[in-house]
């Protein structure tokens, strides 16, 4: 039948083939059914082979999307976190070195001339609060309300600051606004690079932070009432010839922006609570009467320099 079913091939080269004369050459009797077994084998282990083929080649598929996505992943490191946010990682570096060259200056450790570590402290608080400022403004402009917004920023009080006592007398009382502001703002920083690090890295440092940061009040009423007295040591030392004429104004100019701050409110406080301490004890009947008008006179001349406070 495989024959006439060849189409009147040659039956010599027909069974000379090697198609079928490896399927179809005189089998024995009775092998029909076993040679069927052998096949629906051989079918289900090449069905399992590839199907196996196929998953592994899904399994190295997936496996290589996985790796391919690890690849795109940057490891958690801390100079990862830092190049993340290159400006915040730039403010923390400058108050670090604001905090040693104010540590240096007050506590000369290292000998030389302590004159060095004052200007280079006040130079890094400048760079600092230069670049806050172009945080909070980035688009400079040339117009009124800009100047106006410039100068309700607290870091355009501190850059004012840093200029004015840069290349004066070195005044300690200067200095200690700028090391605790500094030390401050680094230490939130600071606190996030140890929780890149690990949540148990560095214990001593994050109790250290925390006491830091349950005083900041306190440290914030300190630091405006350092600004508020570094005015009468200002006169005190123009009457001593140790800075200039124009020194006073341009700190009393600062001193009414501080006054007039929206975000930090403790000078203005401050101000008051003195106020109201000063009057509290004129009105004492042990206090004399002279020292009695010269406080009345002190509080109503301070009235009249005092801006008003913006709504």
């Amino acid at each position: 039948g495989e024959l006439l079913r060849a189409g009147g091939r040659n039956a010599g080269e027909y069974l000379k083939s090697p198609r079928r004369s490896s399927q179809h050459w005189s089998w024995p009797v009775g092998t029909s059914k076993r040679i069927q077994k052998r096949k629906k084998k051989t079918l289900r282990m090449s069905d399992n082979s590839a199907g196996g083929d196929s998953n592994a080649g899904n399994d190295s598929g997936t496996g290589g999307n996985t790796q391919a996505n690890g690849g795109t992943q940057r490891p958690n490191t801390v100079l990862n976190f830092m190049l993340s946010n290159k400006v915040e990682a730039a403010l923390w570096l400058t108050r670090i070195f604001t905090v040693v060259c104010s540590f240096l200056f007050i506590f000369p450790i290292l000998g030389g001339n302590p004159y060095g570590f004052y200007q280079r402290a006040l130079i890094s608080n400048a760079a600092t609060s230069a670049l806050r400022l172009h945080q909070r403004l980035p688009h400079f402009q040339l117009s009124r309300e800009f100047f106006g917004l410039l100068f309700l920023e607290d870091s355009c009080h501190y850059l004012m600051f840093s200029l004015i006592f840069m290349n004066g007398y070195p005044i300690t009382m200067a200095v200690i606004p700028v090391f605790l502001f500094a030390l401050l703002h680094a230490c939130n920083y600071t606190k996030n690079i140890l929780n890149v690090m690990g949540p148990d890295s560095l214990q001593f440092i994050r109790k250290l932070i925390d006491k830091l940061q349950l005083q900041q009040i306190n440290i914030l009423r300190f630091i405006a009432c350092t600004e508020i007295f570094i005015m009468p040591a200002i006169i005190f030392m123009m009457f001593a010839g140790k800075c200039s004429f124009f020194l006073p104004f341009v700190y009393y100019k600062f001193l009414s922006l501080r006054y007039t701050s929206r975000r930090n409110p403790y000078c203005r406080t401050l101000f008051t609570e003195m106020r109201m301490t000063v009057e509290h004890f004129t009105a004492t009947p042990s206090c004399p009467g002279i020292i009695r008008t010269a406080c009345l006179k002190a509080i109503a001349f301070i009235s009249r320099l005092s801006p008003p406070i913006p709504q």
